[in-house]
């Protein structure tokens, strides 16, 4: 197949070409006069699986032919050559192995690092570990490394680093994936060393970026016939060029500088690259050319003033590059979208290629809206699939008190009670939330369940609470179990979940492509998990979100033909008309290097590890092959989420060597691309453009007399006064602010609780008033918030306030029984007052009635807030003042008619006071005349419920703002009355 040479025989394609369908036009060239065997005979090395399977379908697509053996770089050991090497050891169980070592580093030196932490050191770890097999590095070299100057971290990092050193010094029987492989490469090299291959030996497309596959390309660069095959060649780059190339520290971000390492490896220059098919071209060589020069090492861009005139072509070169820097994330995605829409209609094949997985979203999202289905290679991330929530969220199960918000979580999922009866289980789950949001348990447990089921009409209900009572509460635990035990109570914890309350019925959990996916994971940690050990909750859940993380899932059903999705690593070995660059942002394509807790780049370069720009570089080179394409698209967003971005590198010194060639045509070039891309982006505001619709008016709505309200609380009289159309909502509509899922310590639980405190502790001392101490005091504060607020934290904080002013509450308590003794409380203080020649009741409860030897009447009332000052009780809270009516009209049953001497506020804030009623210069008669006065008006049809008519504080929030429409109008708008019928 290849003539003789005494140099190793290296090709390349140009940047631009479809690489996996130049391999093949190339080999079946060369094989075009020969027998049909003779192409069987041929062996062709790729470095993914992906790559092969192209291949595969490129020669499955033309003429019947025989097959070369394709092979993938990782499968080298499965023939004879392996045969003597013990097979490697799966990548959990090390991980595994890792984490309980450095689980015990951290118990003994818990200063190293936080427990928290412990997966991503020995992810990171393992990283590190792979890393120096593939590129032959033993920690001894690593710790021989001088870093006098940097002797805590490097302390630190040793201690680390001497807990993998068994795993390279034969201690272990059990190689890891990475030694296997390098192992498998020197046996193939030594068994071609003394025995060559007489058949051609080629590797193709790989760049030999990691140590393991040089050694390979290496070895099958000395066959007789063997060759390399190079993907994306710059042979536009001049000679002088390439030797610039040498130093890693300076040019490892560079898109060639591979190439130019493996040159030196092999002894060959530049011009010893020949091109692998004579009629393959760049599809634009201009473009090339312009990239290639735009992409100089940053020492060397002084060659733009020499090299940049001589570009003979900056308008051809640029004719089919449409460049877009859209205002924000959103824009960027709707323009692609558009465009491949377009492509969609139009028949062409296009692709956005992109690492920005956020943009991806956005794109799949716009694109849903006209039906199209991109196919995405890289799918979805396995943890954020419905099984890798759901085994998400069980797992939270073990590791935490069950909250109503996680009990919700699961039981609406889509794969809960996925075996039957959904819908039954859907009815259920809404009435227990409605129920869980009334009695506000911040736990619930099965007695709530079972509370519930007693109150439901449906006959089913106790058998579907029984059957969650069994299942979800009680598996929270601080216990360290084996890790075989974590999963086996995982998995079935998560199918009795999902099976639901019929046991002769099975879930969905591990159907479709994302439940397998998801069943492997979990049967992997089955299987390894005796190198686990002992784990806590805390820790399984961590290591269980991080194993799904790691995990994707795809679907290729249902997508539209030809209009396609990649990440960096799919666009290498695929071909379309239309190619979009998405993402060209610093940080996000070329990423951030990744940081190194171990090594900084200069230890790496000592040591012969992997620098960090690797990465930068081997982006570039996929950013170069990419944009030589015949039609392609720049796009970038100049905002992200919230702050400014800055813009790729690589757009960067394409632009500004552009502008530096206003001779060429460079300005005016650039001006056509940024304006083609501004086309695009004004369609999308067309495409988003809105019909201005005009705010809502201030709503002062009046409905029908029959319906205004003929009973209210002496609380809701301050609303009526205040915010009137809360009123509407609350007694017309008939609506009421939703209960929240989850009690939080808030202000209105805290005045609550204390109120209850207060409460128990008066009753106690009135029955024994020797109890009345600080002592009895904080014990019967600590019974109700042990009780009511299970939260540690605010608890001490709301028995510390307690504390504050227990003594001041305690000092004027004695003041106020040597007036009056307590007589009845909140639950039994219930008034009621009717005004029957406005058919009108008046309710309300108080806090606290005393009475003294004479019957007068004291009446107190707790704030744990700012009580109201004398003049706001005169115009707008009237609460104590109406109590104090009622009392003397003889609304309260339980005290009768009686004078009411004082009434007062306490309030217990951090300044604590007593404020009274002014009931002097509001008397009973007064209050009742201004009562009916208020209640008449509110009467009157003419009469509005106006929002917010007078609030307090502008700042101040109502339950109904938000159904009012608040913020579409302010309060210095007009209400605006509407009759209601």
């Amino acid at each position: 197949m290849f003539d003789p040479t005494d140099r190793p025989r290296v090709f390349g394609l140009p940047l631009g070409a479809d690489f996996p369908k130049a391999l093949v036009d190339g080999l079946i060239a060369r094989h075009k006069d020969q027998p049909p065997e003779k192409l069987t005979r041929v062996t062709v090395i790729v470095n993914t699986q992906r790559m092969a399977r192209r291949i595969r379908d490129l020669f499955d697509a033309g003429p019947p032919m025989l097959l070369p053996r394709i092979q993938v770089i990782t499968d080298l050991g499965q023939g004879a050559v392996g045969a003597g090497i013990p097979p490697a050891v799966p990548a959990l169980r090390r991980r595994l192995e890792l984490s309980q070592l450095i689980g015990t580093l951290l118990e003994k030196e818990p200063d190293l690092a936080s427990r928290a932490a412990l997966f991503d050191l020995s992810d990171s770890l393992a990283a590190l570990m792979d890393e120096m097999h593939g590129e032959g590095v033993s920690p001894d070299a690593i710790s021989a490394l001088d870093v006098s100057d940097q002797s805590g971290h490097w302390e630190r990092t040793k201690t680390f680093i001497s807990i993998i050193k068994k795993y390279f010094d034969g201690a272990t029987s059990e190689p890891d994936v990475e030694t296997r492989q390098r192992l498998v490469v020197s046996a193939l090299a030594a068994h071609w060393a003394s025995n060559p291959p007489k058949d051609p030996v080629i590797v193709a497309g790989s760049t030999g970026s990691r140590g393991t596959t040089m050694m390979l390309m290496q070895a099958v660069a000395k066959l007789s016939q063997g060759a390399l095959i190079l993907p994306g060649f710059d042979f536009d780059l001049p000679e002088d060029v390439w030797t610039k190339l040498d130093d890693p520290l300076l040019s490892e971000d560079h898109p060639q500088y591979r190439y130019r390492k493996l040159m030196l490896a092999l002894g060959l220059r530049p011009a010893d690259i020949s091109n692998w098919g004579a009629d393959i071209g760049p599809d634009v060589a201009a473009r090339n050319r312009l990239v290639s020069l735009s992409l100089r090492p940053a020492p060397f861009t002084d060659a733009w003033l020499a090299e940049g005139p001589a570009l003979p072509d900056i308008a051809g070169a640029t004719q089919g590059v449409t460049l877009v820097q859209a205002r924000h994330p959103r824009d960027e995605a709707l323009a692609v979208a558009l465009r491949l829409r377009q492509a969609a209609e139009d028949g062409q094949t296009a692709a956005l290629i992109t690492p920005d997985r956020m943009l991806t979203r956005r794109v799949t999202a716009a694109l849903d809206q006209w039906n199209i289905a991109p196919d995405d290679s890289a799918g979805q991330p396995l943890h954020l699939s419905p099984p890798g929530r759901f085994l998400r969220h069980v797992a939270q199960l073990f590791s935490q008190k069950m909250s109503a918000e996680l009990l919700f979580t699961l039981l609406k999922h889509p794969l809960c009670h996925s075996g039957g009866s959904r819908n039954q289980h859907l009815l259920f789950t809404r009435d227990l939330e409605l129920y869980l949001r009334r009695t506000a348990p911040p736990y619930p447990k099965e007695s709530d369940f079972r509370a519930w089921a007693s109150q439901h009409d449906h006959p089913a209900a106790p058998d579907w609470a029984n059957w969650l009572g069994n299942t979800v509460p009680g598996n929270a635990t601080g216990d360290a179990r084996p890790l075989s035990v974590w999963s086996q109570i995982h998995i079935d914890l998560s199918q009795r979940l999902s099976a639901g309350s019929a046991p002769e019925d099975s879930g969905e959990l591990w159907l479709k492509n994302a439940g397998q996916s998801a069943l492997q994971v979990m049967q992997s940690v089955e299987r390894e998990a005796a190198s686990a050990g002992d784990m806590s909750a805390f820790d399984y859940n961590n290591l269980i979100g991080n194993l799904l993380s790691q995990g994707e899932v795809r679907d290729r059903d249902d997508n539209t033909p030809g209009i396609m999705i990649w990440g960096t690593l799919e666009a290498r070995v695929q071909g379309a008309e239309l190619l979009i660059l998405g993402g060209l942002n610093e940080g996000i394509w070329p990423a951030a290097p990744t940081p190194d807790p171990w090594l900084n780049r200069t230890l790496r370069d000592r040591a012969g590890l992997l620098l960090p720009e690797r990465r930068i570089g081997l982006s570039a080179h996929d950013y170069q092959q990419a944009v030589s394409a015949k039609e392609i698209w720049l796009t970038r967003s100049v905002r992200s989420e919230d702050a400014e971005t800055v813009a790729s590198r690589w757009i960067n010194r394409l632009t500004n060597l552009m502008r530096g060639l206003p001779e060429q045509g460079g300005l005016k070039c650039l001006a056509d691309m940024t304006a083609r891309g501004d086309e695009w982006l004004a369609r999308t505001r067309e495409l988003e453009r809105v019909s201005p619709v005009a705010p809502a008016p201030r709503p002062s709505p009046r409905p029908p007399v029959a319906a205004r309200p003929r009973k209210l609380a002496v609380t809701d009289i301050k609303r009526l006064i205040r915010d009137p159309y809360a009123i509407y909502a609350k007694h017309i509509l008939k609506l009421r602010p939703l209960d929240p899922l989850v009690q939080s310590p808030d202000a209105p639980l805290r005045g609550t609780l204390i109120h209850t405190i207060l409460e128990q502790f008066v009753r106690q001392t009135v029955q024994d008033p020797s109890s009345l101490t600080k002592d009895m005091l904080m014990q019967i504060a600590d019974q109700v918030l042990d009780e009511k607020a299970p939260w540690p934290a605010t608890k001490l904080v709301w028995r510390a306030r307690l504390e504050r002013v227990a003594d001041w509450f305690l000092e004027r308590e004695e003041e106020r029984r040597r007036h009056a003794t307590p007589l009845v409380f909140e639950k039994d203080a219930r008034g009621i007052v009717v005004l029957p020649e406005l058919g009108f009741e008046i309710k309300g409860f108080a806090d606290r009635i005393d009475q003294d030897e004479t019957g007068t009447v004291y009446l107190y009332d707790y704030k744990t807030g700012q009580p109201p000052s004398a003049a706001e009780q005169r115009k707008f809270d009237k609460q104590l003042l109406l109590e104090a009516a009622m009392i003397e009209a003889g609304g309260f049953e339980s005290v009768g008619p009686a004078t009411v001497a004082r009434a007062v506020f306490i309030g217990l804030g951090s300044k604590p006071t007593e404020v009274e009623a002014p009931l002097q210069d509001e008397p009973a008669a007064k209050i009742w005349e201004e009562l009916k006065e208020l209640i008449a008006a509110y009467l009157d049809p003419a009469q509005g419920f106006t929002a917010r008519r007078m609030l307090q504080k502008d700042t101040d929030k109502g339950d109904y703002d938000q159904l009012s429409r608040f913020g579409e109008w302010d309060n210095s708008d007009d209400p605006t009355p509407e009759d209601l019928t």
